[in-house]
């Protein structure tokens, strides 16, 4: 068809989008050296072949406002249109980081009033935006860790604990920093094992990095516990944000003996990333960590609002100027729009869908972990395992009732894991719709498995090769061509 192919496809020499008038601006020869050897081969096409093209390849796109995503606060949380208003007015929008202090004084206020909302929300002392995402941020967070270590003399803390159940970003950000991770086991409901915790812990351990509730929505019981014997070991606790959705206004990570944590403002906070960014992901830290932070920070004094962070101890400076403004802004229009008084309804929903859903599903697919859940559980896979099918073609299935899959294959301590995690914002009418769907799939299993093992049928294309589509990525048109 006309519209599935590529606007390199679309090109005829001579055509342009275009009609410029003659320039009076005298003509300077470019030298040599600078000159491309050839034309840069862009696509000749006029605005309305530019139009169409874009327009219907945005209709075979999947996202948040087309359909259900149960990737809540993992990653496509929906973002409301007065936040993404307040990030494009030209006001912001038209800044320029290199502007004097004294003219960007409304974007400093949103950055410091936007740093004060989270540390009130996660009992940290203070934070910085300075990081651009949550792994990001981990790695800050580590920063801190090993740097706060050092200043004291303690150069032997290289090692960071990282439950079984743990997010792949954790142990990827001890490696970064040029730490060592160090796996505990975890209990069957992806709680931390304290007996196991308690082998690791010694004058090497730098500290630990938890997420709270843990990868399967359980709550860890005995936080109080584990920070209680990390701190007696001398290590120091980290908080991976990821899963903050249902504790906001109910518990803080800061009241559990968290020393350092990012959050995702991307996720927790309405931006969602989906196709890689833009992202956020701020770091809060105690009071004694302050002066660790990576600079500049944005601080309020009777002048008014301006940058600072040059201490001797601070890890430097981390991305270029004070983060991203364009999510910074979003967060905080979330945050004033929701207000102190009803930020308790996002955990409460989140939760409560999370446990609407695996209580009206756990009879059809296999829930290896009894019991209330926080905004996410897991399924092992379904649970009539003699049909053959697989968790992959459950979530192949899926997108032929247009519906984006939930996360399958995590965490890892399950075979067949299928993890879901609604969104605090969808209806009941929505959530039953998916949960009908997926009856409907675990009925195909059973009754024409052949079905289920070959879809998905009405995509714009069919099951992939999908080893080999990471492997072997063909993201250019020359390498189409080239295949």
């Amino acid at each position: 068809m006309y519209y599935d192919k590529l606007i390199f496809e679309l090109s005829t020499d001579g055509r342009k989008g275009y009609s410029l008038p003659k320039t009076d601006v005298k003509r300077h020869d470019v030298p040599d050296h600078l000159k491309r050897p050839d034309c840069p081969g862009l696509p000749e096409v006029s605005e309305l072949d530019v139009v169409r093209h874009y327009t219907n390849v945005s209709f075979k796109n999947f996202g948040i406002e087309k359909g259900f995503y149960p990737l809540g606060s993992c990653t496509m949380k929906y973002n409301p249109k007065i936040n993404q208003d307040m990030a494009n007015l030209p006001e912001f929008a038209s800044l320029h980081p290199y502007q004097p202090l004294d003219t960007v004084q409304g974007m400093l206020h949103v950055y410091h009033e936007t740093q004060r909302m989270l540390s009130e929300i996660s009992g940290l002392d203070t934070f910085s935006l300075n990081p651009f995402a949550g792994a990001h941020g981990e790695h800050v967070g580590l920063m801190i860790m090993k740097a706060y270590h050092r200043s004291r003399g303690d150069e032997k803390r290289t090692k960071v604990i990282v439950p079984d159940s743990a997010h792949g970003t954790n142990p990827a950000s001890a490696t970064v920093t040029g730490l060592e991770s160090v796996e505990v086991k975890s209990n069957v409901d992806g709680t931390v094992n304290l007996t196991d915790l308690k082998k690791v812990l010694d004058d090497e351990c730098a500290g630990i990095m938890l997420t709270n509730p843990n990868t399967l929505g359980i709550f860890e019981k005995d936080i109080l516990e584990i920070a209680k014997l990390v701190h007696e070991a001398g290590g120091l606790l980290y908080y991976d944000g990821a899963n903050l959705n249902p504790l906001l206004g109910f518990a803080r990570p800061g009241d559990m003996g968290f020393d350092i944590m990012h959050i995702n403002l991307h996720k927790t906070f309405s931006t969602p990333h989906g196709g890689g960014g833009p992202g956020s992901g701020p770091v809060g830290v105690t009071k004694t960590l302050k002066p660790f932070l990576p600079k500049p920070v944005v601080k309020k004094t009777n002048e008014g609002y301006t940058l600072d962070g040059e201490t001797d101890l601070s890890i430097g400076q981390v991305s270029h100027f004070v983060g991203n403004i364009g999510v910074a802004l979003k967060a905080y229009a979330y945050l004033l729009t929701i207000g102190k008084d009803s930020i308790t309804d996002i955990a409460r929903f989140s939760t409560l869908n999370a446990n609407y859903v695996k209580e009206s599903l756990k009879d059809v697919y296999h829930l290896p972990i009894e019991g209330i859940c926080k905004h996410e559980f897991v399924f092992d896979g379904l649970k009539d395992k003699s049909t053959g099918v697989t968790t992959l073609d459950v979530a192949k299935r899926l997108l032929d009732f247009d519906m984006h899959p939930p996360t399958v294959y995590f965490p890892l301590v399950f075979k067949e894991s299928i993890m879901v995690e609604p969104p605090e914002n969808e209806s009941k009418q929505t959530i039953d719709k998916f949960i009908d769907v997926m009856r409907i799939i675990a009925n195909e299993a059973k009754e024409d498995p052949d079905k289920v093992k070959g879809a998905p049928y009405t995509t714009v294309v069919k099951r992939l090769d999908e080893a080999l589509a990471a492997r072997k990525p063909l993201v250019k048109y020359k390498d189409l061509l080239d295949e």
